[in-house]
């Protein structure tokens, strides 16, 4: 338990800031997502970053619980599966990054799902 609650409180307030951040500014991240995802090095290199941070994350908290604990677990595999297709297929996660960004709908979900899971792990994290 000592894992999952120091996880949520160094994981909780990233998203949570990150999220605001996304949200607020809006404009300036679709234009630094179209300059990352022009540069082949840049997705390559955010890719061995997620693939990194998503394994630090499962090899310290790989539990399978009915709890919130189950979100960092997630986040930990989600992270291991996008660093490898960033790694891996650069230019389908190109395509589908170009998409993504101009897609309103979807950048708005992504923003708030990210600013919620945030607040999750927050109020577990400290809170509680």
């Amino acid at each position: 338990m000592a894992t999952s609650l120091f996880l949520a409180k160094l994981i909780g307030p990233i998203l949570v800031i990150s999220g605001i951040g996304m949200l607020i500014n809006r404009k300036t991240l679709e234009v630094f997502a179209e300059e990352i995802l022009r540069s082949q090095v840049l997705v390559f290199l955010f890719g061995a970053i997620d693939l990194g941070l998503g394994l630090a994350i499962v090899l310290t908290h790989n539990l399978w619980v009915a709890d919130w604990r189950l979100i960092i677990t997630l986040i930990g595999w989600l992270m291991i599966i996008r660093g490898s297709a960033r790694m891996l297929l650069p230019a389908q996660v190109k395509e589908f990054g170009t998409k993504l960004v101009k897609n309103r709908c979807a950048m708005t979900a992504s923003f708030a799902t990210v600013l919620v899971l945030g607040l999750v792990l927050s109020y577990f994290g400290y809170a509680r």
